[in-house]
């Protein structure tokens, strides 16, 4: 299979009939591939070349082999899952099936590791937060969902402290959520309740993994918030989030619950 992907490393366009059908197939395959230059360099970026020239039955059936990666006994085909969902998101296709796949699997992943010596990138939490925010620029997309997940992956209980700038890929999830020009106060605001509601069930003594992962989200949220949030490529000026000033408040008054020297606005919008 990895000999495909080098003999073929060009547009997905110069391939037909049998050629192109197996080629895809190889390239799911590579995404399991424990070697991260197979993987990443090579599945993935390949991935991120054809999906836009994919015609929708095609896009269909990546998309659903994608997705059966999330119950692979491998975690990095199951991290990986979620990058290549996101540019066929991107590209305008999406299922409830794929959601129902990614859902089962984001908040529960026990493997949060950043980087492996062997494995290369696994990143499951950052992937999937790409993911969100891929879902996040489509205007069909309910919010509330995608609030609800971010949420669930950041409470979820862990032995891991995130290593590897996680909880920021988070945060630009979330900011991208929070960018979108429909989005009410309440639906802006209200995501907040359950993080303050597992902040105050903090007790003296060291600070969970799990409370540690979201207060630096939440930090870093805080920042994209008053300052918008740039394009992936950076290009044009900053998206500004459609309820900023709520959202700063809501931020604040949740993050002085674990911050005793930070003061709680006394403004917070009441929804």
């Amino acid at each position: 299979m990895d000999g495909m992907l080098r003999l073929h490393d060009g547009d997905i366009g110069e391939l037909s009939g049998a050629a192109r059908a197996t080629a895809l197939q190889a390239l799911v395959e590579d995404l399991r591939s424990p070697d991260p230059v197979v993987r990443d360099e090579r599945a993935y970026g390949t991935a991120v070349r054809w999906i836009p020239g994919l015609d929708a039955a095609e896009r269909r059936w990546l998309g659903d082999r994608a997705a059966g990666l999330f119950g692979d006994p491998a975690v990095q085909a199951r991290a990986f899952a979620p990058l290549v969902l996101a540019r066929i998101a991107d590209a305008g296709d999406w299922r409830q099936e794929w959601w129902d796949a990614f859902a089962g699997w984001y908040p529960g992943e026990t493997d949060l590791r950043g980087y492996d010596s062997e494995l290369g990138w696994v990143h499951a939490a950052a992937h999937g937060s790409d993911l969100l925010a891929a879902l996040a620029r489509r205007p069909e997309q309910d919010p509330a969902p995608l609030f609800e997940l971010a949420v669930a992956r950041l409470l979820a209980g862990t032995g891991h402290v995130f290593d590897a700038q996680e909880d920021d890929r988070i945060a630009r999830a979330l900011a991208q959520i929070l960018c979108r020009p429909g989005l009410g106060v309440a639906g802006s605001v209200g995501w907040l309740d359950a993080v303050s509601a597992a902040f105050r069930t903090g007790e003296p003594g060291p600070v969970p993994p799990w409370a540690s992962n979201t207060m630096r989200t939440l930090r870093m949220l805080y920042l994209l918030v008053d300052r918008g949030l740039l394009t992936p490529g950076g290009d044009g000026p900053p998206s500004p989030v459609t309820h900023r000033e709520a959202v700063l408040d809501a931020l604040a008054a949740t993050l002085a619950i674990v911050t005793p020297y930070l003061p709680s606005p006394s403004g917070r919008a009441q929804v």
